[in-house]
């Protein structure tokens, strides 16, 4: 058998042990051992997403009504919401709450602004230009989930990076909520106000990716197709985004939730727990990743997560999650070797507890966000620090970043050449040209330079 199938997994009262300690595994052995979601219910996604945007693709607005009355136990009169019931829920947001979202929204802001690429001028010869310009999307479609929690965050992480990049239009979409009469949380509605966001329609799930990237005519009411669709969401927001690849533009598969610390005998272990905790609470499907090579730790975490998961106010869904395959302590030979698996892994949150985490940091290849230190968790990032929390999941952080103002921008390549420049490198356009037997492309260089 090869050494994946053969890791050693125990259990443990809370987190289960895979213990890679004199074990030389490969990249891609890494890549498998390491805990994730199950297949099987990845591809069970993948065929209920397909059949929900096929429907909203041939019904339209009637698909949608089903199935907010299938999944959101409403029946809707309306699909988008009225730009009067977005002003009223701004001026009934609990101040406190007000003072956060500002704060949160400033900062995101600030970052998103700096993000911004300066565009590219290049004379490669004499009279010939190349310049990289950078231009927003059209239209955005940002997706905001519901479900478990309520999260106005969100709508500051999507909203901010494509009015920074200068998206001229942007739809807002959210679940209908039967407690509060099919609207979208009044919470959402108000941090959508706060940022100027006047279309909000109340489409949850997979179904408003699909309303997004194929658009919807809903009486009067018309949701125009976007350009690129961005959120966070579950496993069927995420599928949904990789079946629409083909359609429109998607941020990055941001899924189900998880979190990896990579720590060392110096961190706290009330600390750890804390934080793989804290995401955990999430979702039962959200994955709390322990990486390290202290075995003490491991131990110390653990009688930790046994003191502070029953104190927790979603104990059920955090036991859930931390017993999951999604979940687990990885044990290793040393920092070298939970660098490796911290990049194999490619956690959406990776914390670093280490003696020197800033060094340690700076060695990972893979993650959507790293945060660094005893002080910087990863709930700072959830909502105020100013980064985003729109971030890959499932592993994809080896070759996807996380949302920012360049998530909406795309690049141009502009040529510019005078009759001099182009007759300077003509000879070897033509060459080329021949030799992929294409001669009418050198023609169409002879016929302005030799003729």
């Amino acid at each position: 058998m090869d050494a994946v199938t053969t890791a050693e997994t125990t259990t443990t009262p809370a987190l289960r042990t895979i213990d890679l300690r004199g074990r030389h595994l490969s990249w891609s052995e890494l890549r498998a051992v390491v805990p994730r979601q199950s297949a099987g219910s990845r591809a069970s996604a993948e065929e209920a997403v397909e059949q929900i945007l096929a429907a909203v693709r041939t019904e339209g607005a009637a698909a949608l009504r089903g199935y907010a009355r299938r999944f959101d136990g409403v029946e809707q009169e309306r699909l988008r919401v009225d730009p009067a019931e977005i002003r009223r829920a701004v001026d009934a947001l609990d101040p406190a709450v007000r003072r956060g979202l500002e704060t949160a929204i400033a900062r995101t802001r600030a970052f998103a602004e700096a993000q911004r690429p300066a565009d590219a001028r290049l004379e490669v010869a004499p009279g010939a230009v190349l310049v990289q310009r950078w231009t927003p999307v059209r239209r955005a479609g940002l997706y905001v989930p519901g479900g478990l929690a309520v999260y106005p965050s969100s709508v500051v992480m999507n909203v901010v990076p494509a009015q920074a990049a200068g998206v001229d239009s942007v739809v807002l979409c959210s679940p209908p909520q039967r407690e509060f009469g099919g609207l979208p949380h009044p919470t959402i509605l108000a941090a959508a106000g706060l940022l100027g966001v006047e279309e909000v329609w109340a489409i949850g799930g997979a179904q408003s990716l699909a309303a997004m990237a194929y658009g919807v005519r809903d009486g009067e009411d018309v949701l125009e197709p976007v350009d690129t669709v961005t959120g966070p969401g579950n496993v069927y927001v995420a599928t949904a985004k990789r079946l629409l690849r083909s359609v429109v533009g998607v941020d990055a598969e941001a899924g189900t939730t998880e979190i990896a610390v990579l720590a060392d005998d110096t961190a706290d272990p009330a600390y750890v727990a804390a934080d793989l905790i804290s995401q955990a609470e999430h979702d039962p499907a959200a994955g709390s990743v322990l990486i390290t090579d202290s075995p003490e730790l491991a131990r110390r975490v653990a009688a930790e997560l046994e003191r502070q998961v029953p104190a927790a106010k979603h104990r059920e869904r955090i036991t859930t999650a931390l017993t999951g395959p999604q979940s687990g302590v990885v044990l290793t030979d040393d920092l070298d070797a939970s660098v490796a698996v911290a990049d194999a892994y490619a956690a959406e949150h990776l914390e670093v507890h280490t003696a020197d985490a800033r060094e340690v940091a700076a060695r990972v290849r893979n993650a959507g966000a790293i945060f660094v230190g005893p002080y910087s968790p990863v709930p700072l990032g959830d909502y105020a620090a100013g980064s985003n929390h729109v971030l890959p999941t499932g592993g994809t952080a080896v070759h996807t970043q996380g949302l920012s103002t360049t998530s909406f921008l795309k690049a141009v390549q502009v040529v510019e050449y005078t009759r001099d420049a182009l007759a300077e490198i003509g000879e070897d356009v033509v060459a080329l040209a021949e030799c992929e037997d294409l001669p009418a492309h050198g023609r169409a260089v002879t016929i302005r330079t030799w003729d």
